[in-house]
């Protein structure tokens, strides 16, 4: 029997050998955004994963976008030179297609790395200005940000676009502009962060017209077959905030915008925020973003094991499934999900060794 995840899928003109992708994990080993060793063996080890797509981490479209102080950045020519040599590296010994996460923290930048706490930076900590929809803190104890004027608004936009054209520079397969996960976009978007009474806020049309915007101006400068993707938010998991409606509604507007594919993820728009631990528990969201919106849909969140993997695309609730810390916890996922699945994977020559029918431990493997 055939695999569908591992069945072939094209986006705009990439093609992609299976449905498999690397979601963007943020590493926080940057060097005022500029991608470090770190990245190269991260990166390097994961392009020999045996998905079809190496997204790499949410990279920020100007320096006080970043999360953290070691946050990936494609906002100077520093950056830029440090992230051509790691996809360099990337294609020379890996077989994934590579796609990029542009991003802006907006009132969740300034923060502490995870392993530091992940609160707002203290005075003592070199923070620097947040910006945002409305002067609303993240939650107790957060920044609060400046409101944008229209003027921030274009130069963000701006900025976007600038990493855009950089990240075409550099060969790219795919970019994706994230819009979830409480970052600027998503909090333009969702009516707990954006209070605006202007027409940036408002009603769900007021509240998507930044945010459509940025995708229109990335659009005009990405090549029309270089897939460009949204990681949004399926849902906010707080009472007041997006629904899967809202989900469906915010596809529409980006694929009328010239958005090729979207990938639904969930939560994380205020500290209150909480979502279920439920195996795929974003998929129920995506297949309704696919029905209704009719765009290529990713699923993204509790997706661990191979056969869940395949029963969401074969029974077409997603195009694609993106996976995080399962890849973590087992850099050559791909590898054994095609095992298991019965399916062709392409590895490197120097590992052509492992695959099941030249080494009879492959089998063995728990």
């Amino acid at each position: 029997m055939t695999s569908a995840l591992f069945s072939p899928i094209r986006l705009a003109d990439l093609e992609l050998a299976n449905r498999i992708a690397v979601a963007p994990m943020c590493q926080y080993s940057a060097n005022d955004g500029v991608a470090s060793d770190w990245h190269m063996t991260h990166l390097g080890m994961l392009a020999n994963s045996g998905a079809g797509l190496l997204v790499v981490e949410a990279t920020h479209v100007e320096r006080r976008g970043r999360i953290t102080h070691g946050c990936l950045g494609l906002y100077s020519d520093a950056c830029e030179a440090a992230l051509q040599r790691v996809i360099n590296h990337c294609r020379r010994i890996g077989t994934a297609k590579l796609g990029i996460q542009l991003a802006h923290a907006g009132r969740k930048a300034s923060s502490q790395r995870p392993w530091e706490g992940a609160k707002a930076l203290g005075p003592n900590e070199d923070p620097w200005p947040t910006i945002g929809p409305s002067a609303l803190p993240f939650g107790p104890g957060w920044h609060t940000p400046s409101a944008m004027t229209e003027d921030d608004m274009a130069h963000v936009s701006a900025s976007f676009v600038q990493a855009a054209r950089r990240a075409v520079r550099i060969g790219f397969d795919a970019i994706e502009l994230h819009l979830a996960h409480g970052y600027l976009l998503h909090s333009f978007v969702s009516p707990l962060s954006n209070k605006r009474n202007d027409a940036w806020g408002g009603s769900l049309e007021g509240r998507v017209r930044f945010p459509v915007e940025v995708t229109r101006a990335v659009r005009a400068v990405v090549p029309t077959g270089t897939p460009l993707g949204a990681r949004i938010t399926g849902t906010d998991w707080v009472e007041g905030g997006l629904t899967a409606a809202d989900a469906v509604s915010l596809s529409k507007a980006l694929k009328q915008a010239g958005l090729d594919y979207v990938d639904v993820s969930s939560a994380n728009i205020t500290p209150e925020s909480r979502w279920p631990n439920d195996p795929g528990f974003n998929v129920p969201v995506a297949e309704r973003v696919r029905r209704e919106a009719g765009l290529p849909v990713r699923a993204v969140g509790m997706i661990v094991n191979a056969k869940q993997a395949e029963a969401i695309v074969a029974e077409g609730r997603a195009d694609m499934i993106a996976i995080a810390r399962a890849f973590l916890d087992d850099p050559h996922w791909g590898w054994h999900a095609a095992q298991t699945l019965s399916a062709e994977v392409a590895r490197p020559l120097q590992y052509a060794r492992t695959a099941p029918g030249l080494w009879p431990g492959a089998a063995m493997r728990s």
